[in-house]
């Protein structure tokens, strides 16, 4: 895979495919999941749903060349791979795909999943994205995971025979967490040989059982400086490696090692989202159009089978779209042309994003907003501030 350019042509597009079915339901997951026991009738169902509404979101983008499809969830890879191919050869006969089109799963490292690499390998997809998040027992049974470390070095293993590509996703700013152990932690990643590294910091999200856990105070989370200091760490030790960090969570070994959908969202390419609760963004004659799917596996059904489709539609404004655009972009090294900001009034000369540059928040760039080292590590407050 080559790394697509900083501004992809409008009739690029990607396809985002959520299979909510998890086998257990980690505490701090707030994505649309259920459990996936007893489910087999209704996994047909909506195999077929998706199916379907793949062919009418056709209807709506016109022809496109498709840059990459994204199996996500959830956990797809306990989906039948049959099902999966089924999915792929779909989007792949609706839209055209691109010479090096990507085509991306998420799965965990359970020795039961990694038991189903080679046939989801033989179902065409070409990149797995492996959910270990840790590398240590004590912390696996803290984050409610369903494997150990072993599984996870096991499945790195298998993933690295079945698969070109390969990303090891990693949460960091865990309960109890010290700089050296999570140094140490990053070195054995680095050590298992993955070309795509993805860290991402703990985050309690409203609703979820960690964030019940806070509020009873059973669980305690690194103040900020920490894990500030881990953020530090990360960047320090992924470099060190040969990993650059293309995006604030995302590391790769050189430009071919990035993953093509995560671009697709940060560079505001259009993207289809078909399944439960799936968002898509699409460039149409009336403006830029958010689509969003139902949210109940039930109600997703349910409205294809009557409708053909199982989403709604929403026309953005020229200022929603410009903000979203903003960001997204601004989680990339690339950054987000100052022309695609003229809604929000953004321009190189005007005195807020100076004053932001001369911070050292913004890199100095008089074609494109880009946010520094130190910009990443407060990217919330600087683009609340470049929005408002």
């Amino acid at each position: 895979m080559t790394d697509a350019p900083k501004d992809a042509p409008r009739d690029d597009l990607g396809v985002y495919v959520h299979w909510p079915y998890c086998a257990r339901i980690c505490p701090y997951c707030d994505f649309n999941v259920v459990r996936d026991r007893g489910r087999t009738d209704e996994q047909v169902a909506l195999a077929d749903a998706i199916v379907a509404d793949l062919v009418a979101q056709r209807a709506l983008t016109g022809e496109r060349r498709l840059l990459s499809i994204f199996l996500g969830g959830g956990t797809p890879s306990l989906m039948d791979p049959a099902q999966v191919a089924r999915v792929i050869d779909t989007a792949k006969r609706l839209w055209s795909p691109a010479e090096d089109l990507e085509i991306s799963l998420e799965a965990n490292p359970t020795d039961a999943e990694a038991g189903r690499f080679a046939a989801l390998a033989e179902a065409g997809v070409q990149r797995l994205s492996l959910g270990v998040q840790a590398l240590d027992d004590v912390a696996l049974k803290a984050l409610g995971r369903n494997h150990d470390a072993g599984a996870a070095r096991r499945a790195i293993a298998a993933a690295t025979r079945a698969f070109p590509r390969l990303s090891v996703d990693l949460i960091y700013a865990r309960p109890g967490q010290t700089d050296a152990a999570w140094r140490d932690e990053l070195a054995e990643a680095i050590a298992l040989g993955p070309e795509h590294i993805s860290p991402y910091q703990l985050t309690i999200e409203p609703g979820t059982a960690f964030d019940r856990a806070v509020g009873r105070g059973a669980l305690v989370v690194p103040d900020e400086d920490l894990a500030a200091t881990l953020f530090e760490t990360t960047q320090e030790v992924l470099e060190a490696a040969g990993f650059d960090a293309y995006e604030v969570s995302n590391h790769a070994r050189g430009a071919a090692a990035r993953s093509r959908h995560n671009l697709v969202y940060w560079r505001g390419v259009d993207y289809v989202g078909v399944g439960p609760g799936a968002h898509g963004r699409l460039g149409l004659a009336d403006g830029r159009s958010a689509t969003l799917a139902r949210r109940a596996i039930k109600d997703y059904v349910a409205a294809v089978d009557a409708t053909g489709v199982g989403f709604t539609r929403e026309t953005l404004t020229a200022e929603e779209a410009a903000e979203e655009r903003l960001v997204l972009g601004l989680r990339i090294d690339d950054g987000v042309a100052f022309a695609e900001m003229t809604p929000l009034g953004l321009s190189p000369d005007l005195p807020k994003v100076r004053d932001l540059v001369e911070a050292g928040l913004l890199a100095d760039d008089p074609e494109r907003l880009r946010a520094t080292r130190a910009g990443r590590l407060v990217l919330d407050r600087l683009t609340g501030a470049l929005a408002t």
